[in-house]
């Protein structure tokens, strides 16, 4: 692993420049990446594309929500992201208009990409579930032969779990699992009746764990705390502006760095003012992405020395490539004779439960697909009103398996010269497939869901047996969330890669450090950064990352 960065390739202080740091992007990690720069006494603007909501406007509520969102589909503002279960749950104005923010992809090849251009982004829609990434993740690829093995590992990035988990409120249990490592977790939600039968039942049949998941309540806003604690602003964006030391900038729509005069130091930040269409350029010693995996890829190609004299440069070849995403499948199911619970139970990234990986952990294992897969599940915690269930009596769950794909050199973010957005900035354009690995594995969760459903004694059925839908059975039949097949790339939300991290610039994009090789004051430290994807949702990890690149970065800083 690598050494701290040295004084002599970290920012150095800007003079009389207004900011030590500029932010790009407002959500998970840059509200990170804001509180450590600014708790370490930098000065630091945050940039973030689109409008500053209150919480009430942001949070919204029924029935405008549905109301906006029948306005919504009916406009083709949405079209792509309605596929998604988490538009039927949100405000549809914290999903991005998609008319004036547009991408391509091949004919024959879909990508879903959902996009949440606000003050908080896409932390305000987050399903708050929090799981560490092991070193069977970290490491795979010494395991396995594929692609490079992360630079980083458990080692360095468990203290910043430890910070974030006591910070945020995670609720959790410690189950002694090498392949999911323990955090510091609040006390576990419990289990309902059914979650209990089935643990007992595949732990009995087929040797699996059923464990508590691991993530943030539902959160009920007050006066006192209108934000949720999994959202920016209801922790680390908050705690940032605090110190006095950061200023929040919204509809600041960031188009492309610029690089000094040696090629080799990014000296200031181009962006389009989102209601004037002026353009600016704000000038600062560091600079941190954390605009989303592919529009901070977007923002490194617009950069980049093949589209403008003196522009990054990229010693690997790699900038927008080994694009990834989970890959999904989901099954709904009913166990007859379960008692009820003495209280309705609530669905939350607390209040769940995890069938984690228990495939291809050690060398030599004989299944048909590298790497891993974990199976989301739930049991009477999303039960409508008497008369709409179909099978009265009978405990209704989901099982959600999302696997880890690939990093493939052919998947890829690229720009789209002859299309622009709003803004008149390039469009990405995003080529992004399944392999024969994750057809594979999919069938494996397939047949593993189908075993754990009949080992708890219950029947895998359509949603549409399980509960009356007079009015969004439709929209649902349609839906890619409810076919047997798995969904295209980008549906489960967690794309990964294209500027990813390495030991050495031949290899990659960013160092350990998240530095760019190409520019050492321009930090990487969202998704894009990720070598492999691991199975575990990544929301954690990549704040846990961009703290760590942010503490070394500040700390370099203040030795000059």
């Amino acid at each position: 692993m690598s050494a701290a960065p040295s004084p002599t390739t970290t920012a150095s202080h800007g003079g009389d420049l207004p900011w030590d740091a500029v932010v790009v992007g407002a959500g998970a990690n840059g509200s990170v990446a804001a509180m450590v720069l600014a708790e370490a006494g930098l000065r630091v603007l945050v940039l973030e594309a689109g409008p500053d909501l209150s919480a009430r406007r942001a949070l919204g509520s029924e029935p405008l929500n549905s109301l906006r969102r029948l306005a919504h589909l009916s406009s083709g503002r949405q079209r792509l992201q309605r596929h998604h279960p988490g538009f039927w749950k949100h405000n549809p104005e914290l999903f991005v208009d998609e008319r004036q923010n547009p991408y391509s992809t091949p004919p024959d090849a879909p990508f879903l990409w959902t996009r949440g251009r606000q003050v908080g982004g896409k932390s305000l829609t987050w399903g708050g579930i929090t799981l560490r990434l092991s070193e069977a993740e970290f490491q795979a690829a010494r395991r396995d032969g594929h692609g490079p093995a992360w630079p980083i590992g458990s080692a360095e990035l468990a203290p910043f779990y430890d910070r974030l988990e006591t910070l945020l409120g995670v609720h959790g249990q410690r189950d002694g699992l090498p392949q999911l490592p323990d955090g510091r977790y609040l006390p576990p939600l419990p289990f309902t009746p059914g979650e209990t039968h089935l643990q007992a039942a595949i732990g009995r049949a087929l040797g699996l764990p059923l464990i508590h998941s691991r993530g943030f309540r539902l959160h009920k806003p007050t006066a006192a705390a209108p934000w949720p604690p999994s959202s920016a602003q209801g922790r680390c964006l908050a705690r940032a502006l605090a110190t006095g030391r950061v200023q929040l900038r919204s509809g600041a729509v960031v188009s492309h760095l610029e690089l000094d005069g040696t090629g080799r130091r990014a000296e200031a930040v181009v962006l389009v003012d989102a209601t004037s269409g002026r353009r600016e350029r704000l000038a600062a010693p560091l600079v941190v992405l954390c605009a989303s995996t592919i529009e901070t890829v977007r923002l490194l190609l617009h950069s980049s020395d093949a589209v403008r004299s003196g522009g990054l440069s990229d010693p690997s070849g790699r900038l927008g490539r080994y694009l990834m995403d989970h890959i999904s499948t989901s099954r709904f199911f009913s166990i007859p004779a379960i008692e009820a619970p003495p209280e309705p139970a609530e669905l939350s990234g607390a209040g769940s439960c995890f069938i984690p990986n228990t495939v291809n952990l050690d060398e030599g294992s004989s299944e048909a697909f590298l790497r891993g897969y974990g199976i989301w599940a739930a049991l009477q915690r999303f039960d409508p009103p008497a008369l709409l269930r179909r099978r009265p009596g009978e405990a209704v769950g989901f099982l959600i398996g999302h696997g880890e794909v690939l990093a493939r050199e052919g998947n890829r973010v690229s720009l789209e010269t002859s299309q622009t957005d709003a803004w008149d900035l390039p469009i990405p354009h995003i080529d992004c497939r399944w392999g024969a690995n994750e057809a594979a594995m999919v069938a494996h969760m397939q047949a593993r869901m189908a075993a754990v459903v009949a080992a708890a004694g219950g029947r895998i059925r359509p949603i549409e047996e399980l509960f009356v839908l007079p009015v969004l059975e439709p929209l649902i039949r349609n839906s890619l969330a409810v076919r047997p097949e798995p969904p295209p790339p980008g549906y489960y939300i967690h794309e990964l890669g294209g500027a990813r991290m390495a030991e050495r610039p031949e290899e990659g994009v960013v160092d350990p450090w998240n530095r760019c090789w190409g520019a050492s004051n321009v930090l990487v430290t969202d998704g894009a950064c990720w070598p492999s994807a691991g199975w575990q949702s990544p929301t954690l990890t990549e704040m846990a990352i961009t703290w760590r690149a942010c503490a070394a970065a500040a700390a370099g800083m203040r030795r000059h």
